[in-house]
């Protein structure tokens, strides 16, 4: 157990527990009293190898940073003509962060500020409500989007609370073969009043910057801009708000343990509170992505990786957290139709020189089996995409 004197007394974790030890200085009756800590279970505490190191590295310039701006003034073009050389050159620094990070910032998106400052807000009235009014909202295997806190990932817990919802509700999908339906409705609390309004006003924006982003990544692997775009006919998007309470071991525990995110691409907002680490392929260290003001971080995820057959690679990453100041983020997971067979795209597959170095799979059999893990942990590493590439 590891014991923490509270110094953000207001800011009590749903997942410490109280404990009184040892003696405290003499009260004015003469006696000593109980010094009241508080305790961190040992779910959260990482294998020592996976722990934060305390000093942060810092790459020189940080991950890339993109601007979008082009975009506000030159369509995409779809029709195979010549891009503007705005255009081509903002593609080109796309093509280079995918291959070389998987990961990039964007600013001069479009998306007005005011709906990102609008959902921050709405975030953090909703976290800062009482337990049991965040519970009544709380998902489980019947309701599968709404509050929870009891999350893992690789099998320890993380140091954070969660709010999801889908972008296009209600929606679902059928398990192939049988008579078992998947149902995802979103469920929405009664309070802060503007909360419902502020996360469908803003998931709209970020999915209009999704498709301009997925067209975007379609022109860097030689592809007409919309290719990608049918995939989302009845897409499986989801959004996500995320609370990093103060956690009295940042050094033993993550607010998010390392991962690879398994959809198309992520699109996130964070507020001014570091944590987000992602790690760099050149050498495997872990780099920390500087918050820059309405700017969002944006990485492809494992369908990318799929589909680009390896030229673009989905990395992994990892949220830390501190002990003083809690942190906000709002990630937009941009996700296929469930129905959807991801597989390399039959474009960029040459069977001499590049053949398929994926087997195909169900991207609604792989969503409900990570789904399914947050109710039940696995025995050994949940369903990832390597389970999937054909033997060289």
């Amino acid at each position: 157990m590891v014991q923490w004197n509270n110094p953000c007394k207001n800011i009590v974790p749903s997942f410490l527990r109280k404990e009184t030890k040892g003696k405290g200085k003499p009260t004015h009756s003469g006696t000593k009293g109980k010094i009241m800590a508080f305790v961190v279970e040992p779910a959260f505490i990482q294998a020592p190898e996976h722990r934060p190191k305390p000093t942060i590295t810092e790459a020189a310039g940080g991950i890339p940073l993109i601007d979008l701006s082009p975009l506000l003034h030159y369509p995409i073009p779809v029709d195979g003509g010549a891009a503007p050389p705005a255009v081509s050159a903002m593609v080109a620094e796309v093509e280079a962060a995918c291959r070389e990070w998987g990961f990039f910032q964007v600013i001069n998106h479009g998306v007005p500020s005011e709906l990102l400052d609008n959902i921050m807000a709405a975030a953090k009235g909703f976290f800062a409500l009482p337990m049991e009014e965040k519970r009544q909202v709380k998902r489980d295997k019947a309701k599968l989007l709404g509050y929870d806190d009891t999350e893992h990932t690789k099998n320890v817990r993380d140091w954070k609370e969660v709010f999801d919802f889908i972008f296009q509700d209600p929606a679902g999908f059928a398990e192939p073969g049988t008579d078992e339906y998947y149902a995802f409705k979103n469920q929405w609390p009664k309070y802060p009043p503007s909360f419902k309004e502020a996360c469908e006003t803003y998931a709209t924006a970020a999915n209009e910057l999704a498709f301009k982003l997925l067209e975007l990544i379609a022109l860097t692997l030689g592809l007409p801009a919309k290719r990608l775009n049918g995939f989302f006919k009845d897409q499986s998007s989801f959004m996500r708000l995320n609370y990093y309470p103060p956690c009295p071991s940042p050094h033993l525990a993550l607010g998010l343990n390392r991962h690879k995110d398994a959809g198309v691409l992520t699109i996130l907002a964070q507020d001014d509170v570091e944590g987000l680490d992602v790690k760099r392929r050149s050498d495997g260290e872990w780099i920390r992505v500087k918050p820059i003001p309405n700017s969002y971080v944006i990485n492809v995820g494992d369908i990318v990786q799929v589909w680009s057959n390896d030229k673009y690679e989905s990395a992994e990453h990892r949220v830390c957290v501190n002990s003083e100041k809690a942190r906000c983020s709002v990630p937009f997971f941009f996700n296929p139709a469930h129905y959807v067979t991801v597989q390399p795209l039959e474009e960029l597959i040459d069977e001499k020189n590049s053949p398929a170095k994926y087997n195909a799979y169900n991207w609604g059999e792989f969503f409900k089996t990570r789904k399914n893990s947050n109710f039940k942990k696995p025995g050994g590493e949940n369903i990832q995409i390597y389970h999937f590439k054909k033997a060289e």
